[in-house]
């Protein structure tokens, strides 16, 4: 016996006939239970199943293509500048984890936000190399959006849209983060607040900034969105506008962090001014990992759950690839607050 687990002792890779002559089953029987069809008896399909684990048989996508007219492939477009640390990694683990047991493969394409974001949705389209499509960084007006119902194609996206067509989204609520996390700061005593925000053109720009404006003008607290910078900036550059920032008359003393990045860059930009976080300054961020569990002193944190967005969203499609309506596919992820760190400004530095 060969020691490579996916051959036959002849060398050759498992095909559904080797399988049926281990078994005994005709080839169609074998066919069938691969595909879990009911018609075939449990045992039956139990022990199909078991022969072609044990054999290392991979089903030929190819020929399933031909016979069913479908890829069995997700395609994820998926930026890979993020404000979150191991957001690839979370992400693509909840996204694997649904589609486990399901068939698919999920194929990751590179999505640069500065290039033509319409070619690899049109290459997928015109080339049939996946029966649906993930994406993230969703824009107000997204292109890919307006073609893939034009298309009348199977996605999700990451985020909302203005569009009045109801489309396949999960997002997370971005407005509701943003006005805790001034509520937060302001009970804390803090008296001008900064935010630094993505580029116009995504969606999730204009919920974060409606939730900001709203809670510091019910406040009366004043504020600054930092101009010069983006959330997809360059850590030098967002440190460096932190940075001049505070050498003004008068320089924030609460930071409302959209990602985990721009928060450690705020972070080392308090530190280098001479600011003491706590005593001149507090940070409220979104966070995706434990990192700042390991950070003193505390700050406040609210959690987005990044693994649960990916499985959710490939769970969604699966169910718009099997027929299940539009407006029946959306979520909305509410933020899961924590409350860390001193509930107001002290003069130790030390305290937490």
């Amino acid at each position: 016996m060969s020691s490579d687990p996916g051959l036959t002792q002849t060398g050759d890779k498992p095909t559904l006939r080797s399988l049926a002559e281990a078994t005994g089953y005709s080839v169609a029987t074998i066919s069938r239970a691969l595909a879990d069809d009911p018609r075939i008896a449990a045992k039956t399909r139990a022990t199909v199943a078991r022969a072609a684990e044990a054999a290392g048989y991979v089903p030929d996508r190819a020929a399933r293509r031909l016979r069913t007219g479908r890829t069995q492939v997700v395609t994820l477009l998926l930026n890979t500048e993020h404000e979150f640390l191991g957001f690839t990694h979370e992400f693509l683990s909840g996204i694997t984890e649904a589609l486990r047991g399901t068939g698919y493969s999920v194929n990751v394409v590179p999505d640069h936000v500065g290039e033509d974001r319409l070619e690899p949705v049109r290459n997928i389209l015109r080339n049939q190399l996946a029966d649906g499509i993930l994406f993230t960084r969703t824009e107000a007006f997204d292109p890919r959006v307006r073609l893939l119902l034009e298309a009348d194609f199977p996605f999700v996206s990451h985020g909302r849209t203005e569009f009045t067509t109801p489309h396949p989204f999960v997002d997370f609520d971005n407005e509701a983060f943003a006005r805790r996390a001034v509520e937060r700061l302001v009970a804390k005593g803090r008296k001008r607040l900064s935010l630094i925000l993505p580029e116009d053109r995504f969606t999730f720009t204009q919920h974060l900034r409606y939730g900001f404006l709203s809670a510091v003008r019910e406040a009366g607290v004043d504020y600054e969105i930092v101009e010069g910078v983006t959330l997809d900036s360059s850590s030098s550059d967002i440190a460096r506008a932190t940075r001049e920032s505070r050498l003004s008359d008068t320089p924030p003393d609460g930071y409302v962090c959209v990602g985990e990045v721009t928060a450690l860059v705020t972070l080392s930009a308090l530190s280098d001014s001479g600011a003491v976080l706590g005593r001149d300054a507090d940070i409220f961020a979104k966070r995706a990992s434990p990192i700042f569990d390991n950070i003193r002193p505390r700050i406040d944190t609210v959690y987005e759950d990044l693994r649960g967005t990916g499985h959710k969203m490939a769970e969604m499609l699966l169910r718009r690839m099997a027929g299940e309506p539009s407006e029946e596919l959306t979520h909305l992820l509410q933020p899961d607050f924590e409350q860390l760190g001193h509930d107001k400004p002290c003069d130790d530095a030390t305290q937490g």
